[in-house]
């Protein structure tokens, strides 16, 4: 099955009732335990990798995207199921444009730093540039002055401002979530979300889902949520595991690193992830839909 469009992925939730998971990768075995998970459970998804976290690393280079771009794209050829693959939260438009033409079908501008006027600016040609190589773009409205706080509150009518100023495809929220949250999960404030859902047509996506509680994303889900980010809790539950097997007194090297055994760190890796993929995609209502 070849890479599906964004926009297909987001009309068959809506018209299905549920919500597409982006369970992010940072390496191969990651990004395979997440498709095991998929096909196992014949669910849409959408596989990817954070841009930040990408372009700030020492030395990295634009020219790198060819090669994320070329892996994402070839695992989700052959995947038995509809996969999208965003590039993910970045700042810096430079990654965001070579994204564009490396393969990925997302991306998503993210700059809660930029100077007021600037951001809209900015995702306005960004979108140009990717709805002309047929790619979507996911947004968060731009922050006000008075928003010192990066996790403030979503408003409605500045999230109808913007989609309608950017020419958007999906819109980023902030409810109640909140991105890398250790421990705990909480609510989200439905009301808000349910005045925003009012005034957007374009699909609505929530960050930090690894702490949301349960009830209050399913009902997330029926008030416009089309896409759940998930990434802290699967890198929680992939370092516990590597640590418990490098905890072993093997001393055969190939057998913790590089034979395909249980006791690979590489299975590992890709085990604990499918596994934790698992624990919550059920709960997007999109098992089953592929």
């Amino acid at each position: 099955m070849s890479l599906e469009r964004i926009e297909r992925l987001m009309k068959e939730a809506q018209a299905g009732g549920y919500a597409v998971g982006y369970f992010e990768s940072w390496n191969l075995d990651s990004l395979q335990g997440v498709i095991d998970a998929a096909e196992q459970t014949r669910s849409p998804i959408i596989i990817g990798f954070n841009g930040e976290f990408l372009s700030q690393r020492a030395g990295a280079t634009t020219d790198e995207l060819a090669l994320y771009g070329s892996v994402g794209r070839a695992i989700a050829t052959e995947a038995s199921v509809p996969c999208g693959f965003i590039f993910n939260e970045c700042s810096n438009d430079a990654w965001l444009e070579r994204a564009i033409t490396a393969g990925f079908n997302l991306v998503m501008p993210a700059d809660p730093g930029a100077r007021p006027g600037e951001y809209t600016r900015r995702v306005k040609r960004l979108t140009e540039l990717a709805h002309a190589r047929a790619v979507a773009v996911e947004a968060e409205v731009e922050k006000s002055d008075s928003e010192e706080d990066h996790e403030e509150a979503t408003d409605p009518t500045a999230a109808a401002n913007f989609v309608e100023a950017t020419g958007i495809d999906l819109l980023a929220v902030s409810v109640g979530n909140e991105e890398i949250k250790l421990e705990g999960r909480a609510p989200l404030d439905l009301l808000r979300l349910e005045a925003i859902h009012q005034r957007i047509e374009i699909p609505l996506v929530l960050h930090g889902g690894s702490g949301i509680e349960d009830k209050s994303l399913k009902a997330a889900i029926r008030l416009g949520v089309r896409k759940v980010n998930y990434g802290t809790y699967m890198k929680q539950k992939y370092l516990h595991a590597l640590r418990g097997s490098l905890s072993s007194i093997e001393s055969n090297p190939h057998a913790l690193l590089g034979d395909g055994s249980n006791t690979d760190v590489i299975v590992v890796g890709r085990t604990v992830i499918r596994d934790a993929v698992l624990e919550r995609i059920e709960l997007l209502g999109c098992c089953g839909k592929a």
